[in-house]
């Protein structure tokens, strides 16, 4: 950090001065002080090893390619925070990857539920009374409460949950008997 470079550029709230690049051995110093540290905080936010290694060297490596001399006291503080972005962003860019990979699978899920929905109602057409078939469309399709459901069908809130109730249970029978 001796180094006296004549390209300076000063920035107190981030800890860093640009300048010619650290030199090999104050980098090995800052290694050797703050790397279980860092790999500490790296494990606790990705919780695999190999990756937590791979990101503390990185921002290792990026000290020493890159034009970045740390503000004495600053070292810490600039080191741990860096372990914390990159980790947050590696995270980030897997739930990318994740999701672009699933989207084919959603698509397929969003067709079989479309199905399983369809059969669903099919199924209550077919199984169930007039008055349940109006109760399950007033509430499932409209969104109707109990009561609203009690006053246009003429009967009690407790006639409505009887209604539903068996209805939903011969759903249950039909499409999910080991969960009965």
């Amino acid at each position: 950090m001796n180094k006296m470079i004549n390209r300076l550029a000063f920035s107190l709230s981030e800890g860093y001065i640009l300048k010619d690049m650290m030199d090999k051995e104050t980098i090995q110093q800052l290694f050797i002080r703050y790397y279980a540290k860092m790999l500490r905080v790296a494990r606790t936010l990705l919780y695999d090893e190999q990756e937590s290694e791979d990101v503390v060297s990185d921002i290792f490596e990026g000290l020493l390619h890159r034009e970045t001399l740390l503000l004495p006291g600053t070292e810490e503080r600039y080191l741990l925070v860096s372990v914390r972005n990159r980790c947050l962003k590696r995270l980030r860019h897997e739930t990318i990857v994740r999701s672009a990979k699933n989207k084919d699978s959603v698509v397929l899920n969003e067709t079989s539920e479309d199905d399983l929905l369809t059969d669903i109602v099919e199924f209550v057409v077919g199984h169930a009374t007039e008055q349940e078939q109006r109760i399950f469309r007033l509430r499932f399709t409209e969104g109707y409460s109990y009561e609203a459901i009690a006053a246009s069908e003429n009967i009690s809130r407790i006639a409505v949950w009887k209604h539903l109730s068996h209805i939903i249970t011969e759903i249950k029978k039909q499409f999910n008997p080991q969960e009965l």
